[in-house]
């Protein structure tokens, strides 16, 4: 049992925690860089999955939050968050349902790419007497979801700006596929065209008289791109609250404030770190998790319930019984594994938060 006054020494292992300082001084960086380069925040929580976390942000200064599941953004609306974006369709009788009874508590906006979800999402907000922010989804180099940049963009506006029960809020984008780029150079022009594109389709869209009046996008792999280019009117920058290994990896300006606490279960070989933070606690995938303190190593592997680290040279200063931390590998696959978040400071548990959007998929 995890209660507030514990050190975190005293926990059983692994468990997942954040470090309450670093965690507040990422929001209050993030905030005072977007206010700084003049685009409004609307941190994605699609990895965060915590409401005291997004309140945390909010009261920085963020707008709002960015979802990416509707379950998500009903819990963000019941701990009384009242601006969300949901950064995906919302497709289907059952989803479109609950969309609009979510209407009813929060200003909900949602994107779209097809015409028949833009009329079964008016239909539905017509009979409830409610209207539904719409974003258009433009897919500027992703290749995922979205509408082709310029004119397809343009008559799926107008579609929506005409159809009642909707309200045109705008456009969105996100070049997700130019953050892992290493070279920098390389990156940055990726990341120019691809933003580029969103600002020129904004452009032809007002041009046609419509009211573009959010053009979303940028993430916390290339924030620090993407959001003083002049064409982004809010920034949907999450990840880097926690600053994981992979956002550290991907150029976040932030620290690592986001740890998994695991304990050394076995030294089979001078050379050879067994723990019990497998991938079902500690996942590995897209980047390596980080441990703290320990001497050189090969990166973190895993199995199901161990984790081995291989050291560079024979050490047998850790034993058995030990205990470590490890920066998250990547945060969006490893917060939703867990019930719960401990809030530490200074190594004592200040508070433990439920992770109240994990497992929701629909």
């Amino acid at each position: 049992m995890c209660e507030p006054g514990q050190p975190l020494s005293a926990l059983d292992t692994p468990f997942l925690w954040v470090d309450l300082d670093q965690l507040e001084a990422n929001i209050a960086a993030l905030a005072a860089y977007f206010r700084e380069v003049g685009v409004a925040w609307r941190p994605h929580i699609k990895g965060i999955k915590t409401p005291e976390i997004a309140h945390k942000a909010i009261a920085a200064g963020a707008i709002g939050v960015t979802c990416a599941k509707l379950g998500e953004a009903e819990v963000m609306a019941r701990a009384g968050i009242r601006d969300i974006l949901i950064a995906n369709q919302i497709v289907g009788p059952h989803k479109i349902g609950r969309l609009v009874e979510l209407r009813r508590s929060a200003e909900v906006k949602v994107a779209v790419d097809n015409p028949a979800n833009v009329r079964a999402l008016a239909a539905a907000a017509v009979a409830a007497d409610v209207e539904i922010g719409v974003l258009v989804e433009v897919d500027n180099g992703m290749a995922r979801a979205g509408v082709a940049p310029g004119q397809p963009a343009v008559a799926l506006s107008q579609l929506i700006h005409t159809t009642p029960g909707l309200r045109y809020e705008g456009i969105m984008g996100w070049e997700g596929h130019a953050v892992g780029i290493t070279d920098p150079a390389a990156k940055r022009a990726e990341v120019e065209r691809a933003v580029g594109l969103l600002g020129e389709t904004a452009r032809q869209c007002r041009a046609a008289g419509l009211p573009v009046r959010i053009v979303s996008g940028g993430g916390s792999g290339d924030y620090l791109i993407s959001a003083p280019l002049g064409v982004l009117s809010e920034v949907q920058a999450g990840g880097a609250i926690f600053c994981d290994a992979t956002y550290l990896a991907w150029g976040a300006h932030t620290k690592p404030s986001l740890f998994v606490r695991t304990t050394v279960t076995s030294r089979p070989a001078a050379d050879r770190i067994i723990t019990d933070a497998g991938f079902k606690a500690l996942p590995a995938w897209t980047h390596p998790p980080i441990p703290v303190g320990l001497p050189p190593a090969q990166p973190y592997r895993t199995s199901a319930e161990h984790g081995t680290l291989v050291l560079d040279a024979p050490d047998d200063r850790i034993r058995v019984g030990d205990t470590f931390d490890c920066i998250v590998g990547y945060g969006d696959a490893t917060v939703f594994l867990y019930d719960r978040l401990i809030a530490a400071r200074h190594g004592i548990v200040e508070a433990v938060w439920d992770v109240a959007a994990r497992s929701k998929l629909r």
